[in-house]
């Protein structure tokens, strides 16, 4: 068992759909990693090779990072567990990276929590030294750091976001609890660039209620896109 397998206690194992994950025996790409990358750390509460269940790159096979930490707090949150940084282990950049290159996906995903609480700065580097896309999924309330190919941007009601993700955003992702939410998508919609993609996302609980207002929206408005957990409906993590 890896370092990092066992310093998260059988991180590869999702603690929310019990669907194993394991090392493929796959051949790690070379990697020297730096001074800085060796002595940065950042609290990580899971680590896991699946596929991108939402959004612009939906199907693809991608190495998740879930980083400790989120002071947004939304109410419909699935990953609650992740709010308190202390309760999970802080790990280098290294260890970080090392794991992640047993797997064959060259997608990293940095999610959360929160990941733009932390200097995501030294982990991007090292994530493009070792051959990976970098890809960030945030809600935009802290100063970006980091070198990114792909932005998700998704908004929340519980805080409001910084005015420099909206340039930034490669895509923006808007949850829908309720019917208020699709106007106040619009606001989000008319701050991101022409090239930003944009998606509206049926809150899963409220997924069969919810559901008919995304699709009536979408057909009346092509720009906007459906992005469903499909994730949840494959039962992976």
């Amino acid at each position: 068992m890896g370092f990092l397998n066992s310093v998260l206690c059988g991180l590869f194992v999702s603690t929310r759909s019990g669907y194993p994950l394991r090392n493929a025996g796959f051949t790690a790409h070379h990697y020297s990693p730096s001074f800085a990358a060796m002595s940065r750390s950042l609290p990580v509460m899971e680590a896991f090779h699946t596929l991108q269940g939402e959004g612009l790159f939906t199907g693809r096979s991608a190495y998740f990072i879930r980083l400790a930490g989120c002071d947004v707090g939304c109410s419909w949150c699935d990953v609650k567990e992740s709010w308190d940084a202390s309760k999970h282990p802080h790990l280098t950049v290294d260890t970080i990276v090392e794991e992640a290159l047993k797997y064959p996906a060259r997608i990293a995903v940095v999610t959360g929590g929160e990941p733009l609480m932390h200097d995501l700065g030294p982990l991007t580097a090292a994530l493009r030294e070792a051959g990976f896309r970098t890809h960030i999924e945030t809600s935009g309330t802290h100063p970006l750091s980091g070198d990114w190919h792909h932005i998700c941007f998704s908004p929340k009601k519980f805080k409001a976001a910084l005015s420099e993700i909206y340039p930034a955003a490669h895509e923006l992702k808007v949850i829908v609890v309720n019917k208020h939410d699709l106007q106040w998508a619009e606001e989000h919609a008319a701050k991101v660039t022409a090239e930003c993609h944009l998606f509206l996302q049926p809150e899963w609980d409220k997924r069969d209620a919810i559901m008919p207002m995304v699709v009536e929206r979408v057909l009346a408005e092509p720009r906007w896109k459906v992005s469903l957990q499909t994730h949840k409906y494959m039962n992976i993590p």
